[in-house]
């Protein structure tokens, strides 16, 4: 994304804000946020069903805010959305909000900063091609699905767990054979067996499903090549938080809230995951996805420099944070696990 393609979009939510009649100094009425497909935005689908961010904005004397859920997928088109003025908060994979805040931080009125860790856990490479063994066996005929290209968490992994097999100068090797495809999309064209689309590399329970299948296989675990990471987590822009401090706290309490009823209540937590995402998945089968000890949820961002320091090592990141607290607003600074 170039600057002028940024500010032309930043003109775009300047224009759109001021049509929308918010009041000077007044906090917003309503809340635009964006969430995606996969167990790791669980917390997010608690937060819609259980209305938490609802609970918290009353409890901070910002009487009735509307709160609005928006099913958006993919790195590129997350940030697209909030540069025009479309999301007040957006949840994406840390490589694709990585790069937006290297992008804006160049535009100090659009400046973009994290909020909260929402999910981590694993993502898992599946193909349906038996001679694909190793990361090595992919040839030009296959064909990867990844959320967005370049910038979704899963395609960055991508070029980590390649530079980690064949070496750094050959991160980008299998870049050319990555299609961009919502996950629920993808998963289709897996299960169909007919498309181009040989190998899937998504979080759960699309991952579960297709690893399931007795022609599939696994190729990658992310927590083999990274560990467990922070996957998903929240981000805003400078403007939005700094006029709408108590709208942006009660979001934070929000999510921790959502956290504490997943690990307290992780099957009533899938209830109101399926209820949303509408998944023809059992319960049964998202409670051994929730019972993965690599499948966890909370709002202390977990390894960020880990993403930051490999994606300015291969220069898609200009800048280099110090801290992660140079990414993140001060609300999750002291978070527990920070």
């Amino acid at each position: 994304m170039k600057r002028h393609r940024i500010v032309a979009l930043c003109a775009l939510a300047a224009v759109m804000a001021g049509a929308s009649g918010r009041q000077a100094f007044a906090e917003a009425g309503e809340l635009r946020i964006s969430r995606g497909f996969g167990i790791h935005y669980m917390p997010l689908y608690v937060m819609e069903k259980f209305k938490l961010v609802e609970k918290h904005a009353a409890a901070a004397g910002l009487g009735n805010v509307k709160v609005t859920y928006h099913a958006i997928d993919g790195g590129n088109v997350v940030n697209d959305a909030m540069l025009a003025g479309a999301l007040d908060i957006a949840a994406l994979g840390v490589p694709g909000f990585l790069t937006l805040w290297d992008k804006a931080r160049t535009i100090p009125q659009y400046e973009v900063k994290g909020l909260v860790g929402i999910g981590a856990g694993s993502v898992w490479l599946v193909t349906r091609n038996p001679n694909v063994k190793t990361l090595a066996d992919f040839t030009n005929k296959d064909r990867i699905a990844v959320p967005g290209i370049k910038t979704s968490f899963v395609a960055v992994v991508l070029e980590m767990a390649v530079a980690q097999a064949m070496g750094k100068e050959n991160y980008a090797k299998l870049d050319p054979l990555t299609v961009s495809l919502p996950h629920p999309d993808a998963l289709t064209a897996m299960l169909s067996r007919k498309s181009e689309i040989d190998a899937h590399f998504s979080s759960p329970p699309f991952s579960y499903i297709e690893n399931d299948q007795p022609d599939f296989h696994r190729v990658v675990n992310s927590v083999d090549v990274l560990g467990p990471l922070t996957i998903i987590m929240a981000y805003t822009r400078r403007s939005f938080y700094d006029t709408n401090p108590k709208l942006a706290a009660a979001f934070v309490a929000a999510a921790k809230e959502a956290a504490s009823m997943i690990a307290a209540d992780k099957r009533e937590a899938a209830r109101a995951y399926l209820s949303l995402a509408k998944l023809k998945t059992s319960e049964d089968e998202m409670m051994r996805m929730l019972d993965d000890p690599e499948t966890h949820y909370s709002v202390a961002p977990e390894g960020i420099m880990k993403y930051a320091e490999f994606m300015h090592d291969i220069g898609t990141l200009k800048g280099q944070p110090k801290s992660w607290k140079d990414l993140f607003f001060p609300l999750i600074h002291d978070a527990p696990g920070s």
